[in-house]
């Protein structure tokens, strides 16, 4: 069975997306661009992808861009024979916003706030979107590349 549907599929409908090629899995990734990303993410459950593995983010390098990325799993023919495909849409962290997930894969909800708190990347549309696991009061976003670490700790009940 082919791991590139989905790109098959999208290229037949004339959606705009780029193949960053295959996982050691064979899995295939994509790049979808930020204004596309809602519509191709509701044509992905539509056809079939109904399962979100897993949304991560990271920087790809400082000053340039924050990815945030998906593991979509489509399980039709059984259960021992998923078809998956890993979507990334790109976005400048002068200002990092994505169209929101939510209401189409809920599982989507604290790892996208994840990725918010960690890198500063704004989902629109999710309905809880705040810190997770930085204190609300938390200047930054710690897993940005550019990101100074302050001089200060404040260790409450330490002892």
């Amino acid at each position: 069975m082919q791991q590139d549907r989905l790109s098959d599929w999208l290229v037949k409908h004339e959606l705009v997306h780029r193949s960053l090629g295959f996982d050691c899995r064979g899995i295939e990734t994509l790049q979808i661009k930020t204004e596309d990303w809602y519509s191709i993410a509701v044509i992905s459950y539509v056809y079939g992808y109904n399962y979100l593995r897993s949304q991560c983010a990271y920087d790809v390098a400082p000053g340039g861009f924050l990815a945030s990325v998906y593991h979509l799993t489509r399980i039709q023919y059984g259960v021992d024979k998923p078809e998956e495909v890993c979507i990334k849409v790109f976005v400048p962290k002068n200002n990092p916003r994505i169209s929101s997930v939510f209401w189409i894969w809920k599982s989507a909800d604290f790892q996208e706030r994840e990725s918010y708190d960690m890198l500063g990347i704004s989902y629109d549309n999710h309905p809880r979107l705040k810190r997770i696991l930085m204190p609300e009061s938390w200047i930054g976003w710690p897993l940005r590349k550019d990101y100074i670490t302050p001089n200060f700790y404040e260790i409450q009940d330490a002892h």
